[in-house]
């Protein structure tokens, strides 16, 4: 199964860790360190996927993959 790629990455201006999952517009989380923000927004996932199913909004499927892993 494909799952959503995530990334994270150090926010100077929040001394800490942002994660965010580029599929799911706005999921993204915040943490002291890259394994906190990393716990933080798989809650967020959960909250996000959970929200669009009891709203019946659409899921999208994993698409995004960053451009050193695309082949051409």
């Amino acid at each position: 199964m494909k799952d959503y790629h995530i990334n994270i990455f150090f926010s100077a201006d929040d001394e800490g860790y942002i994660a965010d999952i580029p599929d799911l517009r706005h999921c993204s989380a915040f943490g002291k360190t890259p394994n906190e923000a990393l716990i933080e927004v798989l809650k967020a996932k959960k909250g996000w996927l959970d929200s669009a199913r009891a709203n019946k909004k659409p899921i999208p499927k994993p698409h995004y993959r960053p451009v050193i892993y695309q082949v051409a």
